[in-house]
């Protein structure tokens, strides 16, 4: 097998006409890998991930061809996929107030140009989720950056735009559906799409604590930090050095390592209702 590509937390492998997705347990903030790893992480997201794409396979095909077809010594991690024709576009859906979002409205009362209602503070639920896309920008160059739903159409079409937006959204909303059954708000969410036969399938991951804002539900309060049940809780962690953001990044302390950990589990366990092992 050729490596195509080693991303932040996957490595991309060729294996004739498939793909195969590895995911490790390297941890990144801020696009810096840290130097410490967090055990089980890799295949925490790709199990979680697998969960998802069966949840939602009714609103959008996935990548998916084999999550047992794979090297033994990746069991668990890896998974077998179609190969995509990736749209240079991140797709995210917000229904809360956070993170960069917070940021971008504080400043202009918008996101993406979507115009929202003053007042609106750290957390808060907004009126309906929003499509907010930012550019796709490749590791080491940059970071993403927002976009208009205007500057989407201008990239890759109305039509394809349009699919953009409903399948961000509807994942979203099934996933927010799904989750809130189980005690967890989705404040946003992040989807990777792509091209396979001339439709629009789904890549990479989806609805995991790396891709998603993950919040205990039951102590939900606009108007500050909540408990992250994802890698939230790492910036948080990281913001309390005097780390500068860029690399190398700082070693991860055990308890820091271990309280990571048990966040994943506790999203993969009450999402799946499964016990992790």
């Amino acid at each position: 097998m050729e490596l195509l590509h080693s991303g932040k937390v996957r490595d991309v492998y060729a294996d004739g006409d498939d793909i195969l997705l590895v995911a490790s347990d390297r941890v990144s903030i801020y696009d810096v890998v840290l130097p410490t790893a967090i055990p089980d992480k890799g295949k925490i997201l790709t199990q979680l991930s697998l969960w998802w794409f069966e949840q939602l396979a009714d609103v959008v095909p996935n990548h998916v061809i084999s999550a047992t077809d794979v090297p033994a010594e990746w069991a668990g991690r890896a998974v077998r996929c179609k190969r995509l024709e990736m749209v240079m576009v991140e797709c995210i859906a917000r229904g809360y107030l956070a993170g960069s979002g917070l940021k971008e409205y504080e400043k202009s009362g918008a996101i993406c140009g979507v115009e929202l209602p003053a007042g609106l503070i750290e957390g808060s639920a907004l009126p309906e989720p929003i499509f907010t896309p930012t550019t796709k920008v490749a590791p080491g160059e940059g970071h993403d950056e927002f976009i208009t739903y205007a500057e989407v159409e201008a990239s890759v079409g109305a039509d394809v735009a349009a699919e953009l937006r409903r399948i961000t959204l509807e994942v979203y909303r099934r996933g927010s559906e799904i989750a809130a059954r189980n005690g967890i708000l989705i404040a946003d969410t992040k989807i990777e799409l792509g091209f396979a036969g001339g439709r629009l399938v789904l890549g990479d991951e989806l609805l995991t604590p790396d891709s998603s804002r993950f919040w205990a539900a039951d102590e939900w309060r606009p108007g500050g930090a909540q408990r992250y049940l994802d890698k939230q809780f790492l910036r948080d962690w990281s913001a309390q050095s005097d780390w500068d953001r860029t690399a190398p990044g700082p070693e991860i302390p055990d308890e820091v390592v271990e309280a990571t950990r048990n966040r994943y589990v506790e999203v993969y366990e009450r999402l799946t209702g499964n016990r992790w092992v």
